[in-house]
């Protein structure tokens, strides 16, 4: 079982206007505002903005499902035909992130926070 979708990416050619067009859609400001990426917080959803997703091959939103064990769930896909088009990557704080396109060319993220995690 995952923990649902709670964060979508978005790949942007222009930052500045999509951090207006989403400000302006959930009438927030974003949590964080780097020159790499941009979150808002809105209903229990992250909403991130990724200025380098298209050269990473995003070509539109993608989801991202919470895992407890990021490796092993993207193992499982890799073995059901998934393309991986990012490894697992740590975004900062432990939050590791991984996103792989289906035989139909839908993009899923992959996302395990720290938080979400036993030690061994």
């Amino acid at each position: 079982m995952t923990g649902g979708v709670r964060t979508v990416i978005y790949p942007v050619k222009d930052l500045g206007r999509a951090k207006a067009l989403f400000r302006a859609l959930l009438g927030t400001e974003p949590y964080a505002d780097e020159a790499y990426y941009v979150g808002f917080k809105d209903a229990g959803q992250d909403i991130g903005l990724d200025p380098n997703g298209h050269a990473r091959g995003m070509t539109g939103p993608a989801p991202y499902w919470h895992v407890d064990d990021i490796r092993a769930r993207l193992a499982a896909l890799r073995e059901a035909g998934a393309e991986v088009l990012q490894d697992v990557q740590d975004v900062g704080g432990g939050k590791l992130i991984a996103f792989v396109k289906d035989a139909d060319g839908n993009l899923l993220g992959l996302t395990e926070d720290p938080a979400s995690t036993t030690a061994s």
